[in-house]
């Protein structure tokens, strides 16, 4: 985790404390959590172990192998025209020769510049990975807090010493894999998996047919 990295939860967790600390009275309800007015947490293995970091941490690992794979494809390029451009010295003139040389140039510079751009653009998406990762799960660490009835929660990470103080860890990453698992803002909403069957329709209903009435008997003579 880098260092702005690491400012930014710092930052989240003295935020996290503050806002609990807004909410006098409040009980441990028997979920696991136990009443304590400080908890520390490890932010790195919520986001080495829970469903959400890995998602993000496999989506820049894709980043980064795809960013890797086109560097080379574009280096092999490259390399294949300077040779055909080192091939063709010998068969054109000094002036044509260096306008072809220019060209090759400018363009090694561009993929070059490119190549540089897309490697800060995937930094700088590492380095707001863990930023996004701990605004997604502040709810769920809010909620332990208040639970716990805790003041404080510290990084782990940052603390020499501690005594009376309960790590919720492992309690986070179940809540974390519980209430978000790996979605993502953006992300569609899940779909019925299995449809309610349709409905056959039914053939409307037809009239009883009518029955004649019986025929009317003359009287009977006297």
């Amino acid at each position: 985790m880098t260092c702005c990295g690491l400012a930014v939860v710092r930052r989240v967790l003295v935020a996290l404390s503050l806002l609990c600390a807004a909410v006098p009275g409040a009980v441990a309800q028997d979920m696991g959590v136990i009443e304590s007015d400080i908890l520390v947490i490890d932010p790195d293995r919520l986001f080495a172990e829970t469903q959400l970091g890995l998602r993000m941490t496999s989506t820049l690992r894709a980043e980064r192998e795809a960013l890797i794979a086109r560097n080379r494809e574009l280096e092999a390029q490259l390399e294949a025209e300077e040779k055909a451009l080192t091939d063709l010295r010998a068969q054109t003139s000094p002036e044509e020769f260096r306008k072809l040389a220019d060209t090759f140039d400018s363009k090694v510079q561009e993929i070059r510049s490119q190549s540089e751009r897309r490697a800060r653009d995937l930094e700088r998406n590492s380095s707001q990975a863990t930023v996004q990762f701990m605004r997604l799960i502040e709810p769920v660490l809010v909620q332990i807090m208040r639970e716990a009835g805790a003041a404080v929660v510290m990084d782990s990470r940052n603390v020499l010493l501690r005594a009376g103080a309960i790590d919720i860890t492992d309690l986070a990453i179940t809540r974390i894999d519980e209430r978000i698992g790996d979605a993502m803002p953006g992300d569609a909403p899940p779909q019925d998996a299995t449809p309610a069957p349709d409905t056959p329709e039914q053939p409307p209903e037809e009239d009883p047919p009518a029955q004649d009435a019986p025929a009317e008997q003359p009287p009977a003579g006297d």
